[in-house]
């Protein structure tokens, strides 16, 4: 593994050479084959169908990259494979996020047995100059300035067989990335742990630390001292996990904005109202219609 750090520099030194190189995440991605993941990619290839290799993606993609991980969404007859967002919204993220989806695309054709197709590809992205580059690889409608990262497939066409499904060599190989994945810290993993366990006890109001550190199976000592040594502070995260957790709701749900402040951990609606514009220099309702 590289820093991430390193990465993001890396994409971004080469965007500024112009529009040719903001498109490079999608050469690259384009030019990505299930064998150059390893045991990741056979696991990839050999699952029964699509839908079961991108659940290998969810749950294994740590073992290839701690950054540009994915979660599966279905939503009516829709699947979405989501990039987890990132908290920094570098430009190097956006255009890890952009690689990332190109590459899923790449191996999802390459494993279909027929012709495989997306219904839309979402990306948070500003729309470039030049979009010849996306069309040719996604061939599909691109929705940029999206609020996800995500290629969107119909859920007839993720349940089709994979063209090279094996269920004894699919089980050897999560049976092996199972145990690659026991092997990594998840000291990066950490905050992102954090923010799904307070996000999860919001509705029931603000957990301690201590309430999350007794899910997490430590004591709040050990946690205490597992943020500090990554420069984290508790009462950050409470605010990411409420702020994050706001906005898809106000994004993506109709819920009326009571129930957003209740499941958001606040005492009432005012008070919710008060601290979203603090966070956003306008008001949940304002928020929601923009988005």
């Amino acid at each position: 593994m590289i820093s991430d750090d390193d990465f993001f520099g890396l994409l971004e030194r080469i965007a500024e050479r112009g529009n040719p190189g903001r498109s490079v995440p999608i050469h690259v991605g384009a030019s990505m084959r299930c064998d150059d993941y390893g045991a990741f990619g056979l696991a990839f290839k050999s699952a029964p169908d699509l839908l079961s290799s991108y659940a290998r993606v969810e749950r294994f993609g740590k073992v290839v990259t701690s950054i540009a991980n994915f979660r599966v969404e279905r939503s009516g007859p829709s699947v979405f494979m989501e990039v987890i967002q990132g908290r920094d919204r570098r430009l190097g993220l956006k255009m890890t996020n952009e690689l990332a989806l190109a590459a899923a695309m790449s191996i999802s054709r390459e494993v279909s047995n027929d012709d495989f197709s997306l219904i839309a590809v979402h990306l948070m992205s500003d729309r470039p100059t030049n979009t010849g580059i996306y069309l040719e690889h996604f061939r599909c409608p691109i929705h940029f300035g999206a609020d996800r990262d995500a290629l969107e497939v119909m859920t007839t066409v993720a349940s089709r067989a994979n063209r090279l499904s094996d269920e004894g060599m699919s089980k050897f190989f999560e049976i092996h990335l199972d145990s690659q994945l026991r092997q990594i810290n998840d000291t990066s993993e950490l905050e992102r742990r954090i923010l799904d366990q307070i996000g999860e006890a919001l509705s029931e109001g603000v957990p301690t630390l201590a309430q999350v550190a007794g899910r997490m199976g430590m004591s709040s000592r050990t946690l205490q001292r597992r943020l500090s040594a990554e420069g984290l502070a508790y009462q950050d995260l409470v605010l990411d996990a409420r702020k994050t957790l706001s906005e898809q709701l106000l994004k993506r749900t109709d819920y009326a904005l009571a129930e957003i402040a209740f499941l958001t951990g606040f005492s009432d609606q005012s008070t919710f109202t008060r601290a979203f514009k603090r966070w956003h220099g306008q008001t949940p309702a304002s928020y929601r219609r923009g988005a």
